[in-house]
């Protein structure tokens, strides 16, 4: 039996830059976070030849051509399993349309695990890149490539994407007091809705490429990834708050549908009982709303919004993991 660990994300700024339609003519870059909430897949040894994968339901195949699930039949092609396998995961956090990279962790988590089933290591760099290829090159996913890396690395990164295709991942250099006390004054707090990232990024993706406006927006967002950088690592927390203020403004100007009036009223109203920015985690439009504000401020702030359920976060400084080998 082998299990492999790997973190969801949290994502502070850029996101939207890392899809190819932007980023293969203009570059891209995201600033964000792995988190201590974790998605787990096992993998055992199956006593025939056939095939039991176990997810939100359980399907028992007698062909990997049969299997349902499009990332696990994929992955299995993929790196040529072809039987007597059986395959299960746990989520830490439900497990779409929460904004938190879940199917990119997944991915990420299952190409570890098979690897280590056949006995093979895999780099985080490949590990972000064959997930990338997995999801969007073979599955067809309209989505972008920041969760995958996250997912594969972990720790505080600016990633950046470039137009040749490359991905670059760049830990986030600073004190260890002054991510202690991001950490500390990061609150998440969930909507309760669950949407689908994929249909918003296809839209988002679409609006882009026809408004020049929503480029310029986009370029803008890129720039404060870098700009995010820079304070942190020149140990200043005091812009942060701000900068995602800006960020979230920008996103909710790419595309119809990232926002809409409640999660408008409930930022507002967080905004009034202190926070200084925050942003809907992932593509928008429900999942979990992140927010930055001092400490001593988050009790107004969960009263203020008292219909929304908090959830303690924390920052996760290893990527995906094979925390059992047996």
């Amino acid at each position: 039996m082998i299990i492999s660990r790997t973190p969801l994300r949290m994502s502070f700024v850029g996101g939207g830059s890392d899809l190819p339609g932007f980023y293969q003519e203009h570059g891209g870059a995201v600033l964000s976070t792995a988190i201590d909430k974790y998605i787990y897949v096992t993998v055992n040894q199956k006593f025939d030849n056939g095939i039991r994968v176990s997810y939100s339901v359980t399907e028992e195949v007698a062909e990997v051509g049969e299997i349902r699930h499009a990332l696990v039949r994929e992955a299995l092609r993929f790196l040529g399993v072809d039987g007597g396998i059986e395959i299960t995961t746990i989520a830490d956090i439900p497990s779409r349309g929460t904004g938190l990279g879940s199917s990119s962790s997944f991915t990420v988590g299952l190409l570890n695990v098979l690897n280590a089933y056949k006995s093979r290591y895999v780099s985080s760099e490949e590990l972000g890149r064959d997930s990338c290829h997995l999801e969007i090159d073979i599955c067809r996913e309209p989505i972008g490539k920041q969760d995958q890396y996250a997912a594969a690395f972990g720790g505080l990164n600016l990633i950046e994407f470039h137009p040749d295709d490359s991905v670059q991942v760049s830990p986030v250099i600073c004190k260890p007091e002054v991510l202690a006390e991001i950490e500390s004054n990061v609150l998440v707090l969930y909507t309760g809705i669950e949407r689908s990232a994929s249909k918003l990024l296809k839209k988002q993706a679409e609006d882009m490429a026809a408004s020049m406006d929503k480029q310029r927006a986009m370029k803008r967002m890129v720039e404060l990834a870098h700009i995010l950088r820079r304070e942190l690592q020149s140990h200043n927390t005091e812009a942060f708050g701000e900068i995602l203020h800006e960020n979230w403004e920008l996103k909710k100007s790419m595309t119809a549908g990232v926002s809409n009036a409640d999660i408008d009223d409930a930022y507002t109203a967080a905004r009034s009982a202190g926070a200084l920015g925050g942003k809907l985690l992932g593509a928008g439009a429900g999942g979990f709303l992140m927010l930055y504000a001092p400490k001593r401020t988050h009790g107004a702030i969960k009263a203020a919004l008292h219909k929304l359920r908090p959830v303690e976060m924390g920052f996760e400084r290893l990527g995906s993991r094979i925390i059992f080998y047996h």
